[in-house]
């Protein structure tokens, strides 16, 4: 038999297109073969187990090879094989059946993965790294006669007998000049341990020596020979295809070790398994968070059928679910499909709203069965639970009844038990109920301290997604607000109807608002009299709530970019009722009164941490002076 034709394609320069156009993304031309491969060998098992192929299966395999000197690579099978004529149906026609069309999108498509599989070119995939391609392949049918087919890269082949003699297909690769990185142990090793390392049938890829038992020595110690065996680049059956009732705590692990050699053990882990509507297996893993928010991202792996996808796992794995690790693997996700396909398509939606529901069942779960255990891992999940809850509806309406909010005394209360414990002494003159909170407890001790002598609880909220969570539990509890502690003074952070009485005149009253002006001469600092407490500070400087949450906002890149530009204002507040005040009202002379104010109004900024350089030193030496 000897036939030569064209293949069925309306436009003469589909493989320059192929090879130009994917040149970025070469790599995947193994991916794409050894796939093609493994469905080979897992139909003729299909067909045996439906009586349809009564031959000895053999011990079905994969082998990846290179001959360097050659410039070959060989993609062998022993697959169900095809005969000559399902070469012509599926290589010649079927596969470029979509070219039309492709040669309309191909310009649209932003990387190799939009268009390979897609529009039936996983097999020509070889023509971006190949010169030649040759196939030898033979049937499993009955009296199946071997064929060979050859194609240069033009739309020329030729079919002519073939020269295998057992069941199945081999591809070899007649490598260009561009592409001979290829032609390298190590960079076929790499791609196949991305691609290829949880396929169902074994992929041997040369040999590797091991050592094994050989008797034993005088002593009677055993003694070892090394020996060559396959190089099985695979395992076959991963976690994800298990039941979890197979499975123990230490093989999780060991399979979060194998995909992230270097990383810390996950807190823990939720393996999915749903067929109805979608089939989708996988297991997630919680890793340890920093709080500095350094999210690694792309740590989600995607599958279909065991085939590695893609780590860009954006469109199908809510926003906030990308701070997981783990695999996710789903046959209803094509191989090869756009962002915008992804985007529209309703699995994928279906999808990320199950992981989503199986993600919150999993904490819900853990916080009923263990309170103590959730809390002592709070710290490293709550940043991801907050991210969920602002960026996820349906995730907050289920986290609310578990996420945890901490005091300054590192006491922990669901939002029910803390708005139970505060209410009573922290709902202001209209009914409102305050929240008080620090970011930094250390820096804003003084204040946090002034609260606690009234009373109140001050939360930690220091996570760098607590201002979203802050302003989203305004708007979800009833009469609820936050307010920083060191946003004013303990007296007037909640407004009571019991406020102090002024002990000053309003002749003293302008007086001392006038020495401290003038002292301080800063115009982003104004000067407000209060009547507070005698044991309060008798300087107190603090930021308006909304004005620092906005600049805050927009520090984090929260789209307030306008108060980000505008210049900090501050408030200086005068304790009038503080014992000091008087002191200065009663000074011998306007230098002595502007010395004490200037004091006064240092030592409140040092507390804020807003007092440095010339300013510090210039503090300081008046310290001295004044000892």
């Amino acid at each position: 038999m000897q036939e030569k034709g064209t293949i069925s394609i309306h436009t003469e320069n589909i493989f320059p297109i192929i090879k130009k156009f994917l040149y970025s993304d070469t790599e995947i031309f193994l991916r794409e073969l050894v796939s093609n491969a493994v469905d080979a060998t897992q139909k003729i098992k299909r067909l045996a187990s439906l009586g349809q192929y009564n031959g000895d299966l053999g011990d079905l395999r994969v082998e990846v090879a290179f001959d360097a000197d050659k410039k070959t690579i060989t993609i062998s099978d022993n697959g169900l094989g095809m005969t000559a004529e399902e070469i012509k149906k599926y290589i010649n026609q079927i596969a470029f059946s979509g070219a039309t069309e492709f040669m309309e999108k191909f310009k649209e498509a932003k990387d190799a993965n939009e268009i390979i599989g897609r529009f039936g070119l996983g097999f020509y995939s070889a023509f971006m790294v190949a010169d030649k391609v040759e196939i030898e392949t033979l049937s499993y049918q009955d009296g199946a006669t071997p064929a060979h087919w050859v194609c240069d890269g033009s739309t020329e082949f030729e079919i002519s007998d073939g020269s295998l003699e057992e069941r199945g297909t081999e591809i070899t690769l007649h490598i260009n000049a561009e592409s001979e990185e290829f032609l390298n142990q190590q960079r076929i090793q790499e791609i196949l341990d991305k691609y290829a390392k949880f396929l169902p049938v074994p992929i041997k890829f040369g040999t590797t020596t091991q050592e094994e038992e050989d008797g034993v020595d005088e002593e009677g110690k055993p003694k070892y020979k090394s020996v060559e065996v396959d190089n099985i680049i695979n395992d076959t059956n991963p976690i994800w295809t298990k039941a979890p009732n197979e499975l123990k705590d230490e093989d999780y692990l060991a399979f979060y070790k194998q995909l992230y050699p270097y990383s810390e053990d996950p807190l823990f882990w939720i393996h999915l398994n749903v067929d109805y509507p979608f089939n989708l297996t996988g297991v997630l893993y919680f890793p340890k968070l920093k709080n500095d928010f350094e999210i690694t991202r792309n740590k989600i792996k995607l599958f279909s059928r065991q085939v590695f996808i893609t780590d860009e796992v954006k469109d199908i794995v809510p926003e906030f679910l990308m701070l997981l690790h783990g695999v996710i693997d789903s046959p209803d996700i094509p191989l090869n499909v756009s962002r915008s396909f992804l985007q529209a398509d309703s699995n994928v939606k279906k999808i990320n709203s199950y992981i989503t529901k199986k993600v919150a069942d999993k904490l819900a779960d853990l916080f009923k069965a263990d309170r103590k255990g959730f809390e002592e891992k709070w710290n490293d999940i709550g940043l991801f639970v907050k991210y969920g809850m602002v960026s996820e509806e349906k995730f907050y309406d289920k986290a609310k009844d578990f996420v945890l909010v901490t005091n300054t005394a590192k006491e922990n209360f669901t939002l029910p038990e803390y708005k139970e414990k505060v209410e009573g002494t922290q709902t202001d003159k209209d009914g409102q109920l305050i929240y008080i909170y620090t970011n930094d407890a250390e820096k804003q001790d003084a204040f946090i301290q002034s609260a606690n002598k009234k009373g109140y609880d001050v939360l930690l909220m220091n996570s760098p997604i607590d201002n979203h969570f802050i302003s989203q539990l305004e708007q979800k509890l009833e009469k609820t607000s936050l307010k920083r502690v060191d946003a004013d003074v303990a007296d007037k952070l909640i407004k009571k109807d019991d406020a102090p009485e002024h002990v000053l005149t309003e002749e003293q009253s302008t007086k001392i608002k006038e020495i401290f002006d003038k002292a301080i001469n800063k115009p982003a600092y104004k000067v407000q009299l209060e009547s507070l407490s005698p044991d309060e500070l008798p300087v107190t400087v603090t930021m308006d709530e909304f004005m620092r949450r906005m600049k805050d906002m927009a520090a984090m890149g929260g789209g307030m970019g306008f108060y980000g530009n505008m210049p900090d204002n501050y408030k200086v507040i005068v304790n009038g009722n503080h014992k000091l005040i008087s002191r200065i009202l009663d000074g011998e002379d306007e230098g002595v009164q502007a010395q004490l104010a200037k004091q006064a109004f240092d030592l409140a900024l040092l507390s804020q941490g807003l007092l440095t350089g010339a300013e510090l030193t210039e503090f300081v030496n008046r310290s001295v002076s004044l000892i």
